[in-house]
């Protein structure tokens, strides 16, 4: 039984159809493929542009939560929160979109992350770690929208 990819691409390949140069190419460029697969290196910082976005939105979120805590007990002290999203809007528009745009910040910086992570094999460290805080966010506001208080 055949173990590697490289022992059954060379068992497959028709050696009667091309010549032991073309042959000897083929294979060398195998193992090159199989050694940069292999050699992917682990990182702090990411590589991908997407590895990148990930990371500056996941720093985004808090700047936009901590802006918009500071605007409830400044600028919006005296004035009620709403029932809903869409009345806490129309009340305090300032605070509830910065909130809002900070926790979709956090929940692309999940998504731009995890497609990082899958499509361009991203191995950055900052990158699984700003992918799995978007993803607790979702998991929190998932919670949130199952199970209000």
């Amino acid at each position: 039984m055949l173990g590697s990819t490289k022992e059954v691409f060379l068992e497959n390949l028709d050696k009667t159809y091309c010549d032991d140069a073309q042959y000897r190419m083929n294979a060398k460029l195998l193992t090159r493929k199989e050694e940069s697969m292999a050699k992917q290196p682990w990182s702090i910082s990411p590589k991908t542009i997407l590895g990148k976005w990930s990371i500056g939105l996941i720093i985004a979120m808090p700047i936009l939560f901590f802006i918009g805590t500071s605007l409830t007990n400044s600028l919006y002290k005296s004035v009620p929160a709403g029932g809903t999203i869409l009345e806490d809007i129309a009340m305090r528009p300032a605070l509830a979109l910065t909130m809002l745009v900070g926790m979709a910040a956090g929940i692309s910086a999940f998504a731009t992350g995890l497609l990082a992570i899958i499509r361009q094999k991203e191995n950055a460290l900052l990158v699984y770690i700003s992918t799995v805080i978007g993803a607790l966010l979702l998991l929190f506001l998932t919670g949130e929208f199952i199970f209000p208080h």
